[in-house]
């Protein structure tokens, strides 16, 4: 049975190699809740560093200005000329910086840290300023996401050496014996003189591959933890133990796959070696070692899902619809504009633009003066979830030609709905009418087993459909979500909105209930399941005004496209 302080002296170890060699490793993601056992290891990391070492926090939400630097305003109104301020970056260079919340980090924000990682600088032009400054920085970005997929952005996450889960460490376990200072400090100093053998990055580089690592980072950030806990055991070279650690600390948490079963091979003849010195086992042979040692690190239960799936390596998408306000919703900066219409004045903004040019406009007058050019106004975002409704024939027609299909089509639908977060929403008509499967929803799980159990056969009654969709449209705007129509039909009506059967007049009350959905603006894609692309199919698009696909032309895939460019 595993000991509950295994897990604390892994990471404990982890922060001491972070400690030897802090920019080479580029950092840690910690996964866990706020609690002691994280407040442990981050006081440890903080005790083990010099203590002139700078220590920033990092909000998720900060801004531009803050983070890179730009113009020191109260400092440039006092002077009348452009005075730079210090980013968060340059205050924290030769530090650590402390990244609350990474899980909810803007993609843009993450761009720029590891731009910083990168380069060890920070550089920028905003303000009428080009400011360039030193930014060698240690990152170490909090992961407090509940599921897997809530995580830092992957940009982070392949720049950081360290991913580690403190979640099933108990309290009483963190008062296992740790590196002291003076340890750190020795190997610190010991670090430039350490060695590795191409047969190291060799070993590590196969094992990378092994694990379907498809970065190229990870393995050299593993040979730079090997280093560093060579130094902290005293050795000038990288041992086989050293490698094994650093396959274990930073490739095993990156694995996505199980590595395959070796094949059996005839043993080689041992080599000839010193009776003083013993054999030094060869790449292949340490590529092995090192893949037990990941092995033993994960988890079984991850093994197994790993081996009767791949892991999934896109980034999750977020939800909804973004679309710019002047009014209200997220603020994301400012722009040039005039105080109508009920914008919002970005006052500090505005004295940002007017600043540098107080001296040349007041002739050493003290008041303020601000030009028309200067104003500038809010801007902001405001988010609405969409919720995508799939309208499926299952009438005899489409049963006959594609239904198998347009199924198919949906699935990958549904997919991408998943991937961006959209609630989705299945409805299917045949006989005399419309039902409604399945409310919208996030469950994929649900959306497909509905689809999978739908029963094809009957009349095509599209009039009372698409006057269902639009009820159902309705309802979703009333609580502040998108809709989007997809309709998978062949077109050809021939049962009016009474069940009464009738082609003509069918048609008819299926277009006038199709313009009824275009003047409530409700987006739309119709995917033409007949055999050959039909008229009726065109018709019914253009009377909702949205887009015409026929799936004789368009596969699974294509329509996924158009969906999502739609």
């Amino acid at each position: 049975m595993t000991s509950t302080a295994e897990p604390w002296v892994d990471a404990a170890r982890a922060a001491a190699l972070l400690a030897i060699d802090p920019a080479g490793l580029g950092g840690a993601t910690l996964r866990a809740p706020p609690g002691p056992v994280r407040d442990a290891w981050l006081a440890l990391l903080r005790g083990l560093l010099p203590p002139a070492t700078p220590w920033r926090r990092l909000p998720p939400g900060i801004a531009d200005s803050r983070l890179l630097g730009g113009l020191d305003l109260a400092a440039t109104l006092q002077s009348g000329r452009p005075v730079a301020e210090r980013g968060l970056l340059a205050e924290a260079d030769g530090g650590l910086l402390l990244l609350a919340m990474a899980e909810r980090l803007a993609l843009g924000t993450a761009a720029r840290l590891a731009a910083a990682l990168d380069t060890g600088e920070v550089a920028a032009e905003r303000d009428g300023l080009t400011l360039r400054a030193p930014a060698r920085i240690t990152l170490i970005a909090l992961d407090e996401g509940i599921g897997p997929d809530e995580s830092p952005p992957a940009a982070l996450l392949d720049r950081l050496a360290l991913r580690l889960d403190l979640t099933p460490i108990p309290p009483s376990a963190t008062t296992a014996l740790t590196p002291t200072a003076g340890q750190i400090i020795a190997a610190r100093a010991l670090l430039p003189r350490i060695l590795a053998g191409p047969d190291v990055l060799e070993a590590l580089c196969a094992t990378a591959a092994a694990l379907g690592i498809d970065s190229l980072r990870p393995p050299l950030l593993a040979l730079r933890l090997a280093r560093a806990a060579a130094a902290l055991a005293g050795r000038e070279a990288v041992a086989e133990e050293d490698a094994a650690l650093a396959a274990r600390l930073v490739l095993g948490p990156r694995a996505t796959q199980a590595p395959a079963a070796p094949e059996p091979e005839a043993p080689p003849p041992p080599p000839e070696t010193a009776e003083d010195q013993p054999p030094q086992p060869s790449p292949e042979q340490m590529g092995e070692i090192l893949l037990a040692a990941v092995e033993a690190a994960i988890p079984a239960g991850l093994l197994d899902q790993l081996r009767l799936a791949p892991a999934r390596t896109r980034t999750p998408g977020t939800s909804g619809t973004r679309r710019a306000s002047p009014l209200r919703g997220r603020p994301i900066g400012s722009r040039p504009g005039e105080l109508r219409g009920g914008a919002r004045l970005a006052l500090v903004d505005t004295l940002r633009a007017a600043a540098p040019w107080q001296r040349l406009r007041g002739g050493g007058s003290p008041r303020l003066r601000i030009a028309r050019e200067d104003i500038r106004i809010r801007r902001f975002q405001q988010r609405s979830e969409t919720a995508t409704l799939f309208l499926v024939d299952a009438s005899g027609s489409a049963a006959l030609h594609r239904l198998a299909e347009a199924k198919g089509a949906v699935e990958l639908l549904l997919a991408e709905c998943y991937v961006r977060r959209d609630r989705v929403a299945l409805l299917a008509f045949r006989g005399t009418g419309a039902e409604l499967l399945l409310p919208p929803t996030h469950s994929l799980v649900r959306a497909r087993r509905s689809l999978a159990a739908l029963p094809g056969g009957g009349g095509t009654p599209i009039a009372s459909a698409l006057d269902g969709a639009l009820a159902l449209a309705d309802a979703i705007q009333r609580r502040g979500q998108t809709p989007l129509l997809v309709l998978l039909t062949d077109g050809r009506a021939n049962i009016a909105r009474d069940g009464r059967p009738g082609r003509e007049r069918a048609m008819a009350e299926a277009l006038e209930a199709a313009r009824a959905l275009r003047a409530a603006r409700i987006a739309a894609l119709l995917v033409d399941t007949s055999p050959r692309p039909q008229e009726a199919g065109r018709s019914l698009a253009a009377a909702l005004g949205g887009r015409y696909i026929p799936l004789p032309y368009a596969d699974a895939a294509a329509i996924s496209r158009a969906v999502r460019q739609g």
